[in-house]
């Protein structure tokens, strides 16, 4: 990973067009799109900086050169492909880490995917979820309930309904201890829950003062486990 707060994300296209659309897409997502007019200048930048996702185009020229060399370079680091084809994702059989996309192009399948790879790509969870039961977190202004914690994130329930999926970075507040954190979305998706649909959001912590990382951790650590099974 590079130490961005934002995941850097390399963009080629042979289409100026869709690159600037895609672009924009990743701004809005919280991403740093790094635009690039082909495989070879592509292929420049991943030589020389650190970079989280590669994004490009199989008609691209050199294409094939250009993903040879992402994954000689950053073999761990994925890659999302757009291709002509009848699937809408599906992954490159060559490779677990090169995920598909067919044209036309959709943002919301663009963006899941996106989220998708780059989750994929990160290192392991350094330490263990620890499941909680409903402990009371403020999400944006929002009451919502803790699932589980580890000291590098969060998941959490928030009625479906009263708010929307929370942007690419939001912050999370624990009344009870004081500690308040800024955190990225890593995913969302709408589960049943206590007999009322909810919103499920994963996020891990981004770009926090020390005081404040260390807050969450003590309280990490002094939670009570729940014996509660969760739904996932």
């Amino acid at each position: 990973m590079s130490s961005s707060i934002r995941p850097r994300v390399v963009v080629a296209f042979a289409d100026s067009a869709e690159t600037s659309l895609v672009a924009e897409w990743l701004v809005a997502e919280g991403f740093e799109p790094v635009r690039r007019a082909s495989a070879r200048a592509a292929q420049e930048e991943i030589q020389a900086r650190p970079y989280d996702l590669l994004v490009t185009d199989a008609a691209l020229t050199e294409c094939g050169a250009l993903l040879m060399a992402s994954r000689a370079r950053r073999p761990k680091t994925p890659c999302v492909l757009l291709d002509e084809g009848t699937a809408a994702i599906r992954h490159d059989p060559a490779s677990a880490l090169v995920m598909r996309i067919a044209r036309p192009l959709e943002r919301a399948m663009f963006t899941c995917t996106v989220s998708m790879a780059i989750l994929d790509g990160r290192p392991l969870r350094r330490s263990l979820r620890k499941p909680v039961s409903r402990f009371e977190v403020i999400v944006n202004g929002v009451r919502s309930e803790l699932i589980d914690v580890s000291n590098e994130g969060l998941r959490f329930a928030m009625p479906q309904g009263r708010q929307a999926v929370p942007p690419p970075y939001f912050n999370v507040r624990v009344p009870l201890v004081g500690v308040a954190l800024t955190v990225q979305r890593m995913w969302a998706r709408s589960l049943p829950g206590n007999g009322r649909p909810e919103l499920w959001c994963g996020a891990a912590l981004a770009g926090n003062r020390p005081q404040a990382e260390g807050g969450w951790r003590m309280f990490v650590d002094t939670i009570p486990a729940s014996t509660l099974p969760n739904k996932t």
